[in-house]
């Protein structure tokens, strides 16, 4: 290749971008909003992740904004104080263990629905078995507790009947290790819909030659579902897997803060919790910045690592 390739081959690809950005206007116009909404929201509040490294005063200033940099700069005074606190490792531990959990228990429950629900014949059964597990989804976490509680609490019916069995309560909202159980399957129930749908999807735009031709070389359900099947929705568990992975330190927020009490607090406090506690409780706000912003380090590396082993062993990522 000639030294000016490089050089002619750039203006060539941004005449052709902006030749079809002239053809197409209109769908870059519908970009804006979004644009916007990310740059209000996502890309301007990054001037406060400086709170991290201020012990900020909310009252230093006549607005909170102006109080962020008339605060004083102490550098990783709070991350000394976060690593080294006795409670960090715990809550750690507990994001990690519970959303772990939930990955290693659930994910694979949703694929195995979807791939299910795409092999059964009736269509009419698999739609209302579809909407069935579909609805718990557009109730708020709110909601979901209250049906639980009514049901799995100390004098709930399902107690009730416990002990007309003979049987001693369960204590699922106080006692530490229950309550986890409670959480996952609570969890499971609300997004096992939502998620089966995107897998359904992935199936249902597979090629049906393929199916075709596996049932002319002899091969039955359970081999086409393994050859055909999985390989084909591969790419989307993949890109599903390490967005999961990637908010394995942030899920579950709202769930746990309404879920969740004093007693279980050991084993149920996440860092989302404890930040939200600190944070607006304590009104520890440089402290609370510093865990938020460990959290979201964390996320980054954990989505790049597991996009880059994804991309290394099957050849398949995001980017």
């Amino acid at each position: 290749m000639k030294r000016g390739d490089g050089a002619r081959k750039a203006p060539g690809k941004l005449h052709s971008a902006w030749r079809y950005i002239r053809m197409h206007p209109w769908l870059y116009v519908m970009l804006i909003p979004g644009l916007l909404c990310m740059i209000i929201f996502h890309f301007v509040p990054y001037y406060g992740i400086q709170i991290a490294f201020r012990d900020y005063k909310l009252f230093a200033a006549p607005t909170p904004l102006q109080a962020i940099s008339a605060s004083k700069w102490v550098g990783f005074k709070y991350f000394d104080k976060l690593f080294g606190s006795s409670s960090f490792l715990q809550i750690l531990r507990n994001t990690l263990e519970i959303n772990g959990l939930r990955i290693i228990i659930l994910f694979p429950i949703q694929i195995i629905v979807a791939i299910l629900l795409n092999e059964v014949r009736s269509r009419k059964f698999a739609h209302l078995t579809q909407t069935i597990i579909y609805v718990p989804y557009f109730f708020s976490w709110v909601i979901i507790y209250g049906i639980f509680n009514s049901v799995l609490s100390t004098y709930g019916i399902f107690n009730s009947l416990l002990v007309r069995m003979g049987m001693n309560r369960l204590n699922y909202f106080t006692d530490p290790g229950l309550f986890r159980v409670l959480l996952i399957f609570t969890d499971g129930w609300k997004t096992l819909g939502y998620n089966v749908v995107i897998f359904l999807a992935a199936i249902t735009g597979l090629d049906q030659q393929l199916y075709e031709a596996a049932k002319v070389d002899g091969a039955n359900k359970l081999r086409q579902i393994w050859h055909v099947t999985i390989p084909g929705i591969l790419p989307t568990v993949i890109l599903m897997f390490i967005i999961k992975l990637g908010h394995i330190l942030t899920a579950g927020f709202e769930q746990v803060l309404i879920f969740y009490n004093s007693a279980v607090y050991d084993t149920a406090d996440i860092i989302q919790t404890y930040v939200y506690r600190v944070g607006l409780g304590q009104m520890n706000y440089s402290l609370s910045t510093a865990m938020g912003l460990f959290n979201s380090v964390v996320a980054f590396i954990l989505i790049v690592s597991a996009n880059f082993v994804s991309h290394r062993t099957l050849h398949r990522s995001i980017w």
